[in-house]
């Protein structure tokens, strides 16, 4: 997830150039990270091509995910993307051919890619039917890929769908909700799921993120991955369950998992004390940090409330903000369309394909929202990618706010109270005059004196400043 883009190597020169006249100490190509994802849910991909030109690279997204690719069942819902029929490349997003030109788009713009990889299942349909692309199935029977003896049948009555989670058997044999389980313990399932995986990767992709991971084994996981070329990137769906058998941690042999503690502890933080953003990623119950990726919200999270997402506003874009800011994980910005069914399904013409994102200033039901764009979330983007792994420096809190610094590279300040912030507070940056990379403004000022900066920050607001945004 870090191949540094190319504009990353003309933002290296700028500050240098920067340094040279201001004092500051010189950056490197090392400094610069460019680890930021974006999950453009739903998007096609065409539209997700225009994003990575226009906006995700000049604004240094480093990765984006993609939705499922592979053939799906009809229906206007969201989640008929996660019911495979077929892995043919043909979705209602696009084909094939315009999803490998969308990956070639991406890389130009120096935009990795990654495509959410559903293996675990099949459909959740008990009738016959024929998917996206016009292919032929029933529940056990997929012609030409499955037959039922590629199933698992755990035996549960009155259907095979998952009991008990407190059961590690149940949960990685049994159905999800009526999904088709694979039995991915055959050399069958593994090679066939592996070929699939193969195929995107020769369209260019650069890794996946392996859906409803903590439904399967991880040693199935294991020997699916193992058939891929070095270097593929994967980032696996394991939801941490209090006191359940299947744990993150279970996983890490394979790639980098979800920790989905982080965005539900975030969640708290902006409903409590935002100081104890100092102290995410600590906890001793989460996965190491270059292991873990963290999110404010996903498509499943925003529907089941558990996280922040859109509707949340000014505490949502604040929550991104401290995740943009902070050193723990690998973060990923969630960008959806807004909804009041749970079940609805993206914009769509009357064949179903759906319509390229066309961002909404004030979306309502069925409106792309295009969070990765937000001020604040798009400013904490770049800024991050200019602090780059500076240590987290200058640490304060009071009451309803926090600031921290990075190193002598940037410092961010969040207020989520109800009440003007004014402080003065210390900073490792160099004395000067800085524009805030957050404000809508050609240079919203502030300036350094003595490592002192002075703040006044309305309610439910941010600031951030780093040593690539002076006047």
């Amino acid at each position: 997830m870090t191949r540094l883009p190319a504009r990353a190597t003309a933002l290296v020169g700028a500050l240098m150039l920067l340094a040279a006249c201001s004092g500051t100490p010189e950056p490197s190509a090392a400094d610069e990270r460019h680890d930021v994802g974006v999950q453009l849910f739903q998007w096609t991909w065409d539209a997700i091509a225009a994003e990575c030109t226009d906006t995700l690279g000049p604004d240094g997204y480093g990765w984006v995910l993609t939705s499922p690719p592979q053939e799906h069942i009809t229906g206007d819902q969201w989640w008929t993307s996660y019911q495979p029929v077929s892995y043919r490349v043909e979705s209602r997003l696009g084909t094939r051919e315009q999803y490998a030109a969308m990956v070639q788009t991406c890389h130009d713009a120096g935009v990795d890619v990654w495509a959410d990889a559903v293996i675990n299942h099949m459909t959740g349909q008990d009738a016959p039917g024929t998917g996206w692309a016009g292919s032929s199935y029933t529940h056990y029977e997929y012609p030409g890929i499955w037959t039922d003896a590629d199933f698992h049948h755990c035996g549960l009555t009155p259907n095979d769908d998952i009991a008990s989670y407190q059961d590690a058997a149940q949960v990685q044999t049994c159905e999800l909700v009526n999904l088709a389980d694979l039995d991915t313990a055959t050399e069958h399932v593994r090679s066939t799921i592996t070929a699939y995986l193969d195929d995107l990767l020769s369209l260019g992709i650069d890794g996946f993120r392996i859906d409803a991971a903590k439904h399967m084994a991880p040693e199935d996981i294991a020997a699916v991955v193992a058939g891929l070329p070095e270097g593929a990137g994967i980032a696996q769906e394991v939801i941490r369950g209090s006191g359940e058998p299947i744990t993150p941690e279970q996983y890490l042999g394979n790639g980098q998992v979800y920790e989905f503690a982080y965005a539900k502890e975030l969640q708290g933080v902006l409903a409590g004390s935002p100081g104890l953003a100092l102290d995410l990623g600590s906890s001793s119950t989460w996965v190491p940090s270059d292991q873990a990726v963290v999110f404010v919200d996903n498509h499943d999270t925003e529907r089941n409330g558990s996280t922040l997402s859109y509707a949340d506003g000014e505490r949502y874009a604040l929550a991104n903000v401290l995740m943009l800011a902070g050193t723990y994980g690998t973060p990923v910005v969630y960008s959806g369309y807004a909804f009041s069914d749970r079940d609805a399904g993206p914009p769509q013409d009357s064949d179903g394909t759906v319509l390229d994102a066309s961002c909404s200033a004030d979306p309502q039901d069925g409106d792309w929202v295009c969070q990765h764009r937000w001020p604040q979330i798009a400013g904490m983007v770049g800024w991050r990618n200019v602090v780059g792994d500076a240590a987290r420096t200058d640490e304060w809190s009071q009451g309803d706010a926090v600031a921290f610094g990075r190193g002598d590279r940037g410092f961010v300040v969040v207020n989520a109270g109800d009440d003007e912030l004014r402080a003065d507070l210390a900073t490792s940056l160099p004395d000067g005059d800085y524009c805030d990379v957050l404000s809508t403004d050609d240079c919203a000022g502030s300036t350094v004196r003595d490592g002192t900066i002075t703040v006044t920050l309305p309610p439910r607001s941010a600031q951030a400043w780093d040593v690539s945004s002076r006047p």
